[in-house]
């Protein structure tokens, strides 16, 4: 019973086309948009901290390795 009194009052409320997020929607946007400026630029500070390891460097190619193609064979 209670189950078909909320169905009607929910689908008499719901039949309203005006619907518009209003001011705090925006308000919510907003601050999620300045929270993501802070985040990005707090990220990009740590990643300048992060210095490279000089041993994990790559290896130039001219260092024993072979080219990409493979052992090439003379015919």
């Amino acid at each position: 019973m209670t189950f078909g009194v909320l169905a009607a009052v929910a689908a008499s409320s719901s039949s309203s086309d005006n619907v518009a997020p209003g001011v705090l929607g925006f308000l919510v946007v907003a601050a999620m948009g300045v929270a993501l400026v802070f985040l990005l630029r707090s990220m990009n500070k740590q990643f300048r901290k992060i210095t490279p390891d000089p041993s994990a460097a790559v290896p130039d190619a001219g260092q024993g390795q072979e080219p990409a193609g493979g052992p090439e064979t003379v015919g």
